[in-house]
């Protein structure tokens, strides 16, 4: 009695007039990935039907099914394959989620970093810029931050010290920025632009910042790994992984029917 594997062959080699069981091979493959009755349904309409009919073709070729089991049971390896691949876009879809909002949380998340650094505070940091940051660039933001902390006490010592003109050297010590916050904080009349009102603004606003900017940039590997490990929100992938062992579960129980099929063809 034929089997519906030989059917296949046979008539494949039919249509072609070859009557080697290569011509039915192809033949079987031109139809998995033509015809198959998962793939109008595993690919989505805003899916690229190009990518997954290219994954369908070389699983065709592995494993070269012979009748419409096999077939069928190739087809579904395909489809356990492309839908892994969704869950894996939606775990990036959701970690991305999860780093948005760890972005708006930096006054809990950055002291996390370094929980005994008493000065590391969340208050004037860029996250995205330590996210995105080289070890150069962190190098490199490390060394502004200390210099404006430097320039900044060098300028409270003028204070102290007093004298002739103390004011206005003391202002030409501060960095740029510093000194274009100072002159927006007199024109603003938040402060007066006098010996006192400068020593109180380094005193009370600029120091503090410095030196947690200083902390900052010290600490930007590790609030780096913070922000990354807040964001993957761990809990929130829960039943995506479930659905993910499902799915390997599957793929396991599907391969080993696959080869037990041809396994039995063989003997």
């Amino acid at each position: 009695m034929q089997t519906l594997e030989h059917d296949s062959i046979g008539l494949a080699c039919a249509v072609t007039g070859d009557k080697t069981p290569t011509a039915g091979y192809e033949m079987v493959r031109y139809n998995a990935m033509k015809h198959g009755i998962l793939s109008k349904l595993a690919v989505l309409a805003h899916e690229d039907h190009q990518e997954f009919a290219e994954l369908l073709a070389a699983l065709v070729d592995e494993h070269q099914p012979t009748g419409m089991t096999e077939q069928h049971l190739v087809e579904e390896l395909a489809a356990i394959i492309w839908r892994k691949r969704r869950v894996l876009l939606a775990e990036g879809a959701r970690i991305n989620d999860g780093l948005k909002s760890a972005l708006h949380s930096t006054t809990t998340l950055v002291p996390a970093a370094a929980p005994f650094q008493s000065e590391l505070s969340g208050e004037h940091v860029d996250l995205p810029r330590f996210l995105n940051a080289t070890a150069e660039r962190i190098a490199e933001l490390q060394r502004e931050a200390e210099a404006d902390l430097a320039a900044t006490r060098k300028a409270a010592a003028i204070l102290a010290k007093g004298g002739p003109n103390a004011y206005e050297k003391a202002r030409r010590a501060l960095l740029p920025g510093s000194r274009d916050w100072w002159d927006v904080q007199v024109s603003e009349e938040e402060y007066p632009g006098t010996v006192e009102g400068l020593a109180e603004f380094i005193r009370e606003s600029l120091e503090p910042v410095c030196v947690g900017m200083v902390q900052q940039a010290r600490h930007a590997t590790a609030i780096k790994a913070q922000a990354l490990g807040a964001g993957l929100q761990a809990h929130r992938l829960e039943n995506l992984n479930r659905y993910e062992t499902h799915l390997d579960r599957k793929f396991e129980r599907t391969l080993a029917m696959l080869l037990r099929l041809k396994q039995l063809r063989s003997e």
